[in-house]
């Protein structure tokens, strides 16, 4: 494991929660990486807004350096379809309640986190909010283009909160073998379901992401034997989901730290996401799992708080897992104090890979604490 690099670094007043965390990290086709972060509010009112100071670096050496990148186009990347195109999912600007007219109330769910959740049925809802937005850069171009593709599930249900309707479809996408597109979303609310908590929905695009129907559900379910708290947790969130080199799939889901730490499960699939194993609590904590498997078979698992922890499944199949690593020195076990446990893993080569996360206690040149975005180079011998 290499030293940690910096990306990029707040100022030293900054403390407030949203900004300079939350990265992620993506390679263009020029060979650039880069590294984006928020710096907005982590809030419903800060979807699909333009940040006002950057929050994007670039680096040209494979991560050795970086710069602050202040050009606000976006390179070539995301998932590539058989067809050539680049596909993102893309999450708008949430829609003012005022301007809406929507369907009487399926239910509510008040989150443990804060706020209340009132849910309607997809189908009942207007035609602007039912769709799936994506980002697509077709074959050819070097423009990214917004879109709407369709969503069809029955038993979906969508959400509204402080007098806004965000459109919410966040997870990971991937091309099967027979090249159809798999995404695992969330937050999945299902129609019928007893206190809706959060579940994580898996569909399926035939037309290279023009449409979306059901493909299978990992439903939440409270296990008091595994978490004593689970039935006051929201529900799964966060889902990291992949396609091993065996065909099959595995899933791995946060459930809310707002009342105690809760852990982290995973559930597996043979069928490409139709149906899935009873997820089963194999860690303690962990929020945004990502997952990333090496051309040599490793499977690398990243999660965080109270701080950043990587892990390895030497072997790939995941079903055993090296003691977590530890990148941020945890000087608290309040949950936000040293870092916000969210982190992005990119390949280097076969054997090799960039992890990107977030340090609140960095210390700068000029000897004072900032809340910092790293990275850090891991490699990896599979057995």
């Amino acid at each position: 494991m290499g030293e940690p690099v910096l990306v990029a670094e707040g100022p030293a007043e900054e403390t407030r929660w949203g900004r300079y965390q939350f990265p992620n990290i993506e390679r263009y086709d020029d060979g650039r990486i880069a590294v984006t972060f928020s710096v907005l509010a982590d809030a419903a009112e800060s979807y699909g807004k333009e940040p006002e100071v950057p929050n994007r670096s670039i680096s040209l050496d494979g991560g050795k350096t970086w710069k602050l990148d202040t050009v606000a186009k976006r390179g070539r990347s995301g998932i590539k379809l058989p067809n050539g195109d680049l596909l993102k999912i893309f999450t708008p600007q949430a829609f003012p309640l005022s301007q809406l007219k929507l369907p009487r109330p399926a239910g509510e769910h008040a989150r443990v986190s804060g706020g209340k959740y009132t849910l309607y049925k997809l189908s009942e809802l207007p035609a602007a909010l039912r769709p799936v937005w994506l980002s697509r850069m077709a074959r050819g171009s070097s423009e990214w283009v917004q879109e709407q593709a369709v969503l069809n599930d029955p038993l979906a249900l969508r959400y509204s909160l402080r007098e806004l309707f965000p459109i919410v479809w966040w997870g990971d996408m991937e091309v099967a073998p027979d090249g159809s597109l798999i995404a695992g979303i969330y937050p999945g609310y299902l129609e019928g379901q007893k206190g809706f908590y959060w579940n994580t929905f898996f569909y399926v695009s035939r037309d290279n992401g023009k449409s979306w129907n059901v493909q299978g559900r990992i439903l939440y379910e409270p296990d008091a034997a595994a978490d004593p708290h689970s039935a006051t947790r929201d529900g799964f969130s966060e889902p990291a989901f992949t396609l091993l080199r065996d065909g099959s799939a595995i899933c791995i889901m946060r459930t809310s730290d707002h009342n105690g730490v809760g852990p982290m499960y995973m559930s597996r699939s043979k069928d490409l996401g139709k149906s899935w194993t009873r997820p089963a609590a194999f860690t303690k904590t962990g929020v945004l799992p990502r997952l990333l498997q090496l051309k040599n078979g490793a499977l690398a698992l990243s999660s965080g708080r109270p701080g950043v922890d990587l892990r390895v499944s030497f072997d790939g199949t995941g079903r055993t897992w090296s003691e977590p690593q530890t990148l941020v020195p945890v000087t608290s076990q309040e949950l936000h104090t040293d870092s916000c446990g969210y982190t992005g893993l990119l390949p280097l080569d076969d054997q090799s890979f960039l992890i990107a996360y977030s340090h609140f206690k960095h210390k700068g040149t000029d000897g004072k604490l900032h809340k910092a975005i790293l990275v850090r180079r891991v490699e990896v011998k599979a057995s």
